[in-house]
């Protein structure tokens, strides 16, 4: 009898710490069927393999009444079953009109680049004056990111901001400037 068994047989009567043992074992292969799953997904997908795992791991130990495994292929037939089950709850919840499932995604760059880009540039410029009277640290970072060219990171650290700050500011200027160039989406 593998060890898998073994902890599957131990986590069956009961034993409190052969979940914990058995996620090590059976990890990169749950990681692998994640991965395999979510390749099998449309793009754009924001859930990754590991917080996939993590999940459908949960799924499987941590619930009242401990299941029945009868092998080591059961085992991971409930797992592929239970990441199935969480990818069409994601995919049903992002279909909802509360999570913008009437909703088209549009890049604003790809927004930009669909009239002339001396008027794209004058009304960008536009936008960015209004931007930076309601919020100068944003209107700033695009100008760094956009015109100069510069990372995320690098643009951070030339406003004394920290990335995860600068990614949010990034996010809300982006929506913010796509909603004043591209009025009727």
């Amino acid at each position: 009898m593998t060890s898998v068994a073994q902890i599957l047989n131990s986590i069956d009567k009961g034993d409190p710490r052969a979940a914990g043992e058995l996620l090590p074992l059976v990890y990169t292969e749950l990681r692998r069927l994640a991965a395999q799953r979510l390749a099998q997904e449309a793009p754009g997908q924001t859930l990754e393999a590991t917080a996939l795992v993590h999940e459908a791991y949960l799924r499987l130990v941590d619930v009242a009444q401990a299941p029945q495994w009868n092998s080591r292929g059961h085992f991971f037939a409930a797992a592929a079953e239970a990441m199935r089950r969480i990818l069409i709850d994601r995919a049903r919840r992002k279909r909802r009109p509360k999570h913008g499932g009437d909703r088209k995604r549009i890049d604003l760059d790809e927004a930009l680049s669909v009239v002339d880009p001396r008027e794209d540039l004058l009304a960008l410029d536009e936008a960015l004056g209004q931007l930076a009277l309601q919020e100068p640290a944003k209107a700033e970072l695009v100008k760094l990111r956009y015109f100069a060219g510069l990372s995320l990171e690098e643009a951070a650290a030339c406003l004394n901001i920290s990335p995860a700050t600068a990614k949010r500011y990034w996010s809300v200027a982006r929506a913010w400037l796509f909603s004043a160039l591209v009025p009727d989406a």
